[in-house]
């Protein structure tokens, strides 16, 4: 083989095998046999001349050589991709597919409906929306955007901050009627609280006062829930009290089911972030997405507007 022999599939396929360390997982996200992806990077190494990976029984890494291909064969791939997207421009239709991970509760409530919206306006954008509350290696699992809710790690990849989400503690009437109004925050050792077992430190509420003063108070209940919409749902049903964000409920306090309590102190708020691989922000189709999606979300009750952005 010669150098002629470097094909951009074979390149997209070391590129994913290098990002994701198993050859089943490629082929399952390419559509492919691993055969056919075993083929690809024996036939890449023939023509390069060098290993770029290392096999065990259980994942392939990078060799040296290998780690310097990869870098090159992103940027080859990204100006080749941007190249398209220049030529699409050009007759006024970016395509090609998105692929975005988002916070569940809010990918069901408000993201969808923001892309459904952006998918009329531009219906040559295909987009892979997956909701997890997990925090997924976004180069590993090949996401271009995610949306998340919470303090961020990660700062390898570029950020824009899309503002603090305000949280209420709320209940049904129903359940109050039952079992008492909260006046004082040490009031809240005597309620059912529904608490979220994904979230470090639910144990415990940390309220202010209208004067600045905190109060730390144990928060207990039968109930323990790992997602945002069944939480909802409990709360509706009258099953306790919970710190809720203002966009999970708002049409619920509208229509009468829920309830704010203890409205003289107030909750610590949470940060709503957009991440985005940093090789695929430069990608119209990714910036589109990213513009629009920010500027939809100013609008949701709740988000109170953040402006660092990095």
């Amino acid at each position: 083989m010669d150098k002629s022999d470097i094909t951009l599939e074979r390149m997209r396929t070391f590129v994913r095998v290098a990002e994701r360390g198993k050859l089943s997982l490629v082929a399952n996200e390419l559509g492919i046999g691993q055969s056919t992806v075993t083929r690809h990077l024996q036939e890449l190494e023939e023509a390069v001349g060098v290993p770029l990976l290392s096999r065990t029984t259980r994942r392939v890494t990078l060799t040296d050589e290998g780690s310097r291909y990869y870098a090159n064969s992103m940027q080859i791939l990204r100006l080749v991709e941007q190249a398209g997207d220049e030529a699409r421009g050009a007759r006024g239709a970016p395509a090609g597919t998105v692929r975005i991970s988002c916070t569940a509760a809010f990918g069901v409530l408000h993201a969808s409906r923001f892309i459904f919206a952006f998918q009329d306006r531009y219906p040559e954008i295909g987009i892979d929306l997956s909701l997890t509350d997990e925090r997924v290696d976004l180069v590993r699992e090949g996401v271009d955007i995610a949306l998340r809710l919470g303090p961020l790690t990660d700062s390898s990849l570029k950020l824009r901050a899309l503002g603090q989400s305000r949280r209420l503690l709320v209940a049904s009437p129903d359940y109050l009627a039952a079992r008492g109004r909260p006046v004082i925050p040490p009031d809240l050792s005597r309620h059912e609280g529904i608490r979220m077992s994904n979230v470090a430190g639910s144990e415990t509420l940390a309220l202010q006062g209208a004067g600045g003063e905190l109060h730390i108070v144990p928060f207990a209940g039968r109930l323990r829930i790992d997602h945002g919409l069944a939480a909802r749902e409990a709360l509706v049903a009258g099953r306790g009290i919970a710190p809720a964000h203002r966009w999970l409920i708002d049409d619920l306090l509208a229509a009468g089911l829920l309830e704010t309590i203890l409205v003289d102190y107030s909750l610590p708020s949470v940060p709503l972030n957009m991440l985005i691989v940093p090789e695929r922000a430069a990608v119209a189709r990714v910036r589109l997405l990213v513009d629009f999606l920010a500027e939809q979300i100013a609008d949701i009750p709740g988000i109170e507007k953040s402006i660092s952005k990095r």
